[in-house]
């Protein structure tokens, strides 16, 4: 095979989680990557995949984004790399949720539209506009939530839009309907108003 795919642990904010298993895979490449993008296989973490130089050819991680560079990357190599799978764990994979978080709390608007740019470049690969506009609404999933999150409910509510037009699957659609919800209800009832009424 051109690359093989081991199961990793990962490890966020100090907390082991379960193994995570390189579930999913098929033979075909092209199936493959558009599967990843889509988020309907397991994602590759930087050091548990094992890849043949001919498969990287002149392809490299866009150092230029400010995230999911590396989903990119492996969506490319794998549109045409013949693929195989070990489930023996090889690697701890570290994760600070913060620093996660915080990639997408900068200039999110602008940063959003840069790496959508290199997105649609994968459209050379053969990879179908729906599974590119999966990724797009998938992306803009992970904005909404971490904005809500830190309290700003426009830039969450304007990224929950994005999310809502590309195609998903059931438990995505599901997820946006909890966040509309959600941001309608802190529009109601904001956090300060519940905290002063229990005062």
């Amino acid at each position: 095979p051109d690359m093989v795919v081991g199961a990793y642990r990962r490890r966020t904010d100090g907390v082991d989680r379960h193994v995570k298993m390189p579930n999913g895979y098929t033979t075909a490449g092209l199936a493959n990557a558009s599967a990843y993008l889509e988020g309907r296989i397991r994602s590759i973490a930087v050091g548990s995949a094992l890849v043949a130089r001919r498969a990287i050819g002149q392809t490299r991680f866009q150092t230029g984004l400010p995230y999911d560079e590396d989903t990119l990357f492996w969506a490319r190599v794998m549109s045409k790399a013949s693929l195989a799978v070990t489930s023996r764990p090889i690697m701890v994979y570290l994760v600070s949720s913060e620093r996660s978080d915080d990639r997408f709390m900068v200039k999110p608007a602008s940063r959003f539209l840069q790496w959508r740019l290199a997105l649609r470049e994968l459209g050379d690969c053969g990879i179908p506009k729906s599974s590119l506009k999966a990724r797009q609404g998938l992306v803009a999933l992970k904005i909404a939530r971490v904005h809500y999150a830190r309290g700003d409910l426009e830039t969450a509510a304007r990224f929950l839009t994005v999310a809502e037009a590309a195609p998903k699957a059931f438990l995505d659609i599901w997820r946006c309907m909890r966040y509309r919800l959600k941001i309608a209800a802190r529009r109601r009832f904001p956090v300060h108003r519940i905290q002063l009424q229990g005062a």
